[in-house]
């Protein structure tokens, strides 16, 4: 799934942007414990949270996760936006809950990181 696909399905606004035409991301991970995203989530996966602060960037960096989906009306702060500049991520932000964000992505084909769901 293409980036602007997501946020239309979404209804998401694109804070920042580093995707190219061929970046397409199949895989979602949804958390707000970030230990929970070290133990689980995939390079391959996009990281659904509502938490709001710097150690999200940090931790989807670790991980190689290159798309952060801020849920439930989070909007980053500049410090947050800045960091995700300077490691290349891309994050977008919607108010949908976690729940429907997750449940709008899996109808329109993305897995969980499991790849059987």
């Amino acid at each position: 799934m293409r980036i602007n696909e997501m946020a239309s399905i979404l209804n998401a606004e694109i804070i920042t942007d580093f995707s190219d035409e061929n970046t397409d991301i199949n895989y979602g991970f949804a958390s707000d414990l970030m230990s929970d995203v070290l133990a689980f989530a995939t390079s391959e996966s996009i990281l659904i949270t509502g938490l709001n602060n710097q150690q999200v960037i940090r931790t989807a960096e670790m991980m190689d996760i290159t798309t952060v989906i801020f849920v439930r009306g989070k909007k980053p702060c500049k410090e947050i936006v800045d960091l995700a500049v300077e490691n290349k991520l891309t994050i977008l932000a919607t108010d949908y809950t976690m729940f429907k964000t997750c449940g709008l992505l899996v109808i329109n084909g993305m897995k969980g990181i499991e790849g059987n769901d």
